[in-house]
């Protein structure tokens, strides 16, 4: 979990890798939101 100090040489977290975390779970928290959003546009009959 330490690859931004280690392609950078800077420590944002200061080494508790909470930072690359985010990093990890923003675009998957994105898509998820996404995804619903596009779910709920279709309504119920539109279901394939």
């Amino acid at each position: 979990m330490d690859f931004i100090e280690r392609i950078f040489g800077i420590s944002p977290d200061g080494g508790s890798g909470w930072f690359e975390v985010l990093l990890f779970l923003l675009p998957i928290a994105g898509i998820a939101w996404m995804v619903l959003l596009r779910r709920r546009q279709r309504g119920p009959d539109d279901r394939d």
